[in-house]
């Protein structure tokens, strides 16, 4: 895949999708970006703008519509937990193919086997991302982070086609790392991510000030994340997730406090949720994050 003009299928051209997306067609890959009727229109007819102080500012053409309608080499996930049901309709299992890979940059640890009942296991496998990109308008993104971080995986699939996608994002400009252990990366992003996520939403506050006003619940909250982590079977170390706080800026906020400001649905169930489930699975208390996903569940626009 590497050496070869792919053709990469993006469902939901936002933020990380769209950056991806825009990245990908300058490396010379065909892409095709999956939208609504209005969004797919404007990225066929203009492209993909983006504006980064690492990539530069630039233009890329991409294809766009509102279903897969033939087999590609991948299918990189890019939408929100609360709108992956319904985003999945544009993905037929038959018209993706049985070779392709499909990607999910999707928040918690839930969302594999979801996708694995839809399509073939081995061909699903899940993606993290370190980046803050931002889609401004339908086809501008803002690319706002020194880097762009993935952490590559699945448990079902061939490792030589995981380290062939990974050349290409490479070769696209990511910087891509293929982990062995599907659980253990993706418990090692929530425990990074649920409590800032939890805790910004719940304050409505930014990143530096849950470093010092809320210290004391992060790092019990951490710690509740790390029991539960091992309890799966996929341990994290709780120190390297607190060390990671210091190096994001202070103003820094959750993709879910920037949801709840904006009255959208929050990834509550997806990070929070699925936090609380695997502890009830092993019986681990975690008073902590349950009071927060309480207290949250009311602004949250679907249960938990």
């Amino acid at each position: 895949m590497a050496n070869e003009r792919l053709t990469v299928a993006v469902l939901g051209p936002g933020g990380i999708g769209g950056l991806l997306a825009a990245l990908l067609a300058r490396a010379g890959h065909r892409v095709i970006c999956l939208a609504g009727d209005a969004t797919a229109r404007v990225l066929a007819e203009d492209g993909i703008r983006v504006r980064s102080g690492q990539f530069g500012d630039f233009t890329a053409r991409v294809e766009a519509d509102t279903e897969l309608r033939e087999p590609v080499d991948a299918c990189l996930i890019a939408v929100k937990a609360t709108a992956l049901d319904a985003a999945l309709e544009r993905v037929p299992a038959k018209a993706l193919g049985d070779t392709a890979l499909v990607v999910p940059f999707l928040n918690g640890v839930e969302h594999p086997a979801t996708l694995r009942e839809r399509y073939r296991p081995e061909q699903v496998a899940p993606a993290v991302i370190r980046v803050e990109s931002t889609r401004l308008s339908p086809g501008l993104i803002d690319h706002g982070s020194p880097f762009a971080e993935i952490d590559l995986t699945g448990d079902t699939v061939p490792r030589e086609r995981l380290d062939a996608l990974a050349g290409a994002l490479e070769s696209a400009g990511a910087r891509v790392r293929v982990q062995d252990g599907e659980a253990a990366t993706l418990w090692a992003k929530m425990s990074f991510l649920a409590p800032l996520a939890l805790l910004t939403t719940r304050y409505g506050v930014p990143l530096g000030d849950v470093r010092t006003v809320h210290r004391e619940e992060l790092l019990t909250l951490i710690e509740e994340i790390a029991t539960v982590s091992r309890a799966s079977g996929a341990p994290v170390d709780p120190a390297a997730a607190l060390a990671r706080y210091d190096t994001f800026p202070a103003a820094m906020k959750s993709s879910m406090q920037r949801d709840a400001e904006a009255g959208r649905p929050l990834e509550l169930d997806a990070i929070g949720g699925a936090l609380l489930r695997a502890a009830d699975r092993y019986g681990v208390p975690v008073p902590v994050a349950r009071r927060l996903v309480d207290e949250l569940e009311p602004i949250s626009g679907a249960g938990v």
